[in-house]
């Protein structure tokens, strides 16, 4: 009973069978969020750009444009793409087969019917090839079933990214999703500077890369896979990488993977375990504690106990 409830919560999510759509709306939502990114003064490591899990799919959270102030979700439940500001104004786009190009312009028709002037720039990041937005006629998929299990599985890491979250004292990335990535990420912080980034990350500016990564971190993330790596995974990283962390012991589903520069512990081994929650967890900690031991982090002082609701942690 236990393994037929794990398997619900954490649905089978094969790349190649959704390959042509994970594309497309890696691109949709590359236009949300780049309205996002347009109109939001500049965070610290880019925290003013991502997407959030939301109860029905991704969402911008709030944003200010003059006076007014508008989000943007993706409804991956109706299946709506769904603009709403405080003056109580809805726009609705039904997701469906449709042309970068044309969801594009039904976009930039929302912000007008919203009276929420906004420019962004067309050329996507991070994707091979890259073709302007408005230009677009060559991605146009859209399964709606293969769109609400990749959410499902969001919904489940993102809940257990936040309990992650809680064993850490010091500074610490809200849950977000990058849409030049197209990935769910989490970062803990050692509170110290890093060496300036080498950049060259492939369609992303070299100071946006630097500023990102101006500290010390350990990362952990969820991506569904791409034509380059063909799994949905779970990966961890830390900038600078110390000495020996590639070599720390880690869950033995998951592996460093030289060429990525990171390790991976795949979600297929994930959603087949007795224990979801657990693995990634333990995935989570040992990956942190490789980069937190060889880097010398203060554990000591940026760690406490997982949170439970509730329960106030103890001083």
């Amino acid at each position: 009973m236990a393994m037929a409830i794990a398997k619900e919560a954490w649905p089978d999510l094969e790349y190649p069978a959704w390959q042509d759509t994970a594309l497309t709306l890696q691109l949709w939502t590359q236009i949300i969020g780049k309205i996002r990114l347009s109109l939001t003064p500049w965070r610290n490591h880019g925290w003013h750009v991502p997407l959030y899990i939301t109860a029905r799919g991704l969402g911008t959270s709030a944003i200010s444009a003059r006076s007014a102030t508008f989000d943007i979700e993706f409804d991956f439940v109706d299946h709506l793409l769904v603009s709403r500001r405080n003056s109580g104004t809805v726009h609705t786009i039904e997701l469906k087969p449709m042309t970068v190009a044309s969801f594009y312009g039904e976009v930039m028709a929302a912000m007008a019917a919203l009276d929420v002037p906004v420019h962004i720039n067309l050329m996507p990041n991070e994707v091979p090839d890259p073709i302007a937005f408005d230009e677009d006629d060559v991605h146009a998929s859209y399964d709606a079933g293969a769109v609400n299990r990749f959410w499902q599985v969001l919904v489940q890491v993102d809940r257990v990214f936040r309990l992650f979250q809680t064993g850490f004292l010091g500074k610490v990335s809200p849950v977000h999703f990058f849409w030049g990535s197209f990935d769910l990420a989490v970062t803990r912080f050692s509170g110290r500077g890093a060496p300036l980034h080498p950049g060259g990350v492939p369609r992303l500016p070299d100071r946006v890369t630097r500023e990102a990564y101006s500290h010390e971190v350990s990362s952990a993330g969820f991506w569904p896979g791409s034509d380059a790596y063909p799994q949905a995974a779970f990966y961890s990283y830390a900038y600078p990488e110390p000495p020996g962390f590639h070599t720390a012991k880690v869950p033995e589903e998951a592996a460093f993977d030289e060429t990525l520069g990171e390790f991976v512990l795949p979600y297929a081994a994930v959603c087949g375990a007795t224990n979801p929650d657990a693995l990634l967890l333990d995935f989570l900690s040992t990956t942190y504690a490789a980069a937190a031991d060889n880097g010398g982090w203060d554990r000591a002082a940026l760690e406490c106990p997982l949170g439970s609701p509730g329960r106030p942690r103890s001083v």
